[in-house]
């Protein structure tokens, strides 16, 4: 990880796999690997965002209804378009496959990922648009992903009015 070859979700994986998750010294040292890999995540976010030319947002807000409740934190939002990225660095469940897609036979518990998928569905019924991206595909084609939020933004021309809603600093 150190060298950046590989994700920190990678290494969670292999340690579920080998189920070495349980000790104590070892959710210790996930911990701080995740809390590692999130912040290298959100360094190359940055440097998407600066080396594409795509205009200044606002950077890790909770976003509110006016005087309602609260639709919950993004990483990047635009106000002017409605569009919000959010950057997944969930640690992989050991009910995933290595894409993180759900094994054969079990379904994913309640939990993170209800709790994302629910409030991204909350945020686009409103006309917010969400765009998804994971470390590696930040590390592996930031130009690619650069575009798709550049498409999201320009795609915004072409929406009806997002609800309005107040981004407060996380």
């Amino acid at each position: 990880m150190r060298g950046f070859h590989c994700e920190p979700s990678a290494v969670v994986r292999e340690l579920t796999l080998a189920r070495l998750l349980s000790r104590p010294y070892v959710v210790d040292a996930v911990d701080s690997l995740l809390a590692e890999g999130r912040a290298v995540a959100e360094n190359r976010l940055y440097a998407m965002v600066r080396d594409h030319g795509l205009p200044d947002p606002l950077w890790n807000v909770d976003l509110r209804l006016p005087g309602g409740p609260h639709l919950g934190g993004v990483d990047i939002y635009w106000p002017d378009q409605a569009v919000a990225v959010e950057l997944d660095t969930r640690a992989p469940r050991q009910d995933e496959d290595a894409t993180g897609s759900p094994l054969p036979g079990r379904s994913r518990e309640l939990g993170e990922w209800t709790e994302y998928a629910r409030k991204r569905e909350h945020l686009e019924r409103l006309g917010i648009t969400v765009v998804h991206l994971t470390p590696r595909k930040l590390r592996e084609s930031p130009e690619q992903q650069a575009a798709v939020v550049r498409t999201a933004l320009m795609a915004s021309a072409d929406r009806d009015p997002a609800a309005y809603v107040v981004a407060l600093p996380r």
